[in-house]
């Protein structure tokens, strides 16, 4: 497959599960609510993992900006990444200044 969608797969199911073979507890990603800094075409009717930057501003309010280009098969917007913008089925196109669901990845 693609290495984005490889790693979007990891995080989201292939992690969880050898967490839970090792029988760590099963935890949710941290989850979090962000003000984009970017403007994002996207349709209704999938869930999208945005790869992104996220920050906090002078104020210390949490921002995400996408890391550029988002095709499947681009490895920088993975590698430069901290974070997914997550884009569930219902979400149409997100403006600059909306609000989004951000997951951090885990650094270990």
């Amino acid at each position: 497959g693609n290495p984005v969608a490889v790693m979007v797969t990891f995080y989201q199911f292939v992690k969880p599960a050898l967490n839970k073979i090792k029988g760590m507890p099963l935890k949710a990603p941290l989850s979090l609510k962000a003000t984009s800094l970017s403007s994002i075409r996207k349709n209704p009717g999938r869930r999208e993992f945005q790869r992104a930057i996220a920050s906090t501003d002078e104020n210390g309010n949490l921002q995400v900006a996408l890391t550029g280009k988002q095709g499947s098969g681009i490895l920088t917007s993975m590698s430069q990444a901290n974070c997914f913008i997550v884009l569930t089925e219902k979400r149409g196109s997100v403006e600059q200044g909306d609000q989004v669901d951000i997951q951090f990845f885990e650094l270990y």
